[in-house]
């Protein structure tokens, strides 16, 4: 039986600057105790226990262009780490994009923040605050 809870195997984003790409989630992807898990020309894997989140050049050579509606999620661990990642993206060259908060709209459990990377991927930090979740069912029972 497969214990992966994910459905994705990785996902990929490109970069018309790599060095500045990997010099950003260097710094940033360890808040979420994240590190390189593989290296090929023009693309770098992150990962906890298997690669992925790559980023790279393009396959076929054309430029990198961003999605308009598409981000990543990356889960954190806790609260204080989603301050820590959107600090350090902020530091690394990220843009603000939601500061680390709750969004109601999402739920109570949720507390999270959003960052453009250097190539204007939008990321997300995200803690999910699964004591509260069940305290929240128990009192809804």
């Amino acid at each position: 039986m497969d214990n992966n809870p994910s459905i994705l195997s990785h996902v990929s984003i490109g970069t018309n600057d790599f060095e500045r790409a990997i010099a950003f989630y260097d710094a940033v992807l360890p808040t979420l105790g994240c590190k390189r898990f593989m290296e090929h020309p023009g693309a770098i894997a992150y990962g906890k226990q298997y690669p992925e989140f790559w980023v790279g050049t393009p396959f076929d050579g054309q430029p990198a262009t961003v999605g308009n509606g598409t981000h990543i999620g990356f889960i954190a661990p806790t609260k204080e780490a989603v301050h820590a990642f959107y600090e350090a993206a902020l530091a690394a060259g990220g843009k603000d994009d939601g500061a680390p908060g709750g969004r109601p709209d999402y739920s109570e459990p949720y507390y999270g923040c959003f960052v453009r990377d250097p190539d204007g991927h939008k990321i997300e930090a995200a803690f999910w605050d699964e004591q509260l979740e069940q305290q929240l069912n128990q009192n809804n029972a």
